[in-house]
């Protein structure tokens, strides 16, 4: 008896990232991430590869730990290790913070992966400093 495989989709699901335009004056909130689960594992390696450039190589990702499940405290993204952290503070459980050295942090909103399109995409304009969908 052969067991079918779900058919897998052609492309990767494109990253859905908002940022605050370049060059904007400094913010509490650098842009808004809207991940498709609360796997580490699988959502970390697209949202370090839609980053831009000029952030540099993160090797620190701090993440809500009420909110992420338990993940391992390094990960292997790109050929690189990224050491995971989790806060357990009540002050930001929606945001996820990246570190890279010499370069600068970077403080994201994460909406959270059950949320409706029509819910999200107010709050990552928002978080980025705009009104329009991009």
């Amino acid at each position: 008896m052969n067991t079918a495989q779900p058919p897998q989709p052609p492309f990767p699901a494109p990253l859905r990232l908002r940022l605050v335009p370049q060059g904007a004056l400094p913010r509490p909130i650098d842009g808004a991430w809207w991940p498709r689960s609360y796997d580490l594992l699988a959502e970390l390696p697209s949202l370090l590869a839609g980053l831009p450039r000029t952030w540099g190589h993160v090797t620190s990702v701090t993440v809500n730990g009420a909110v992420w499940p338990t993940t391992a405290g390094r990960m292997l993204v790109f050929n690189q290790v990224v050491q995971v952290h989790r806060s357990l503070a009540a002050s930001a459980p929606h945001t996820v913070v990246l570190l890279a050295p010499g370069q600068g942090r970077w403080d994201l909103l994460v909406v959270p992966p059950d949320t409706t399109a029509e819910a999200a995409e107010p709050l990552m304009a928002a978080a980025a400093g705009s009104s329009t969908g991009g």
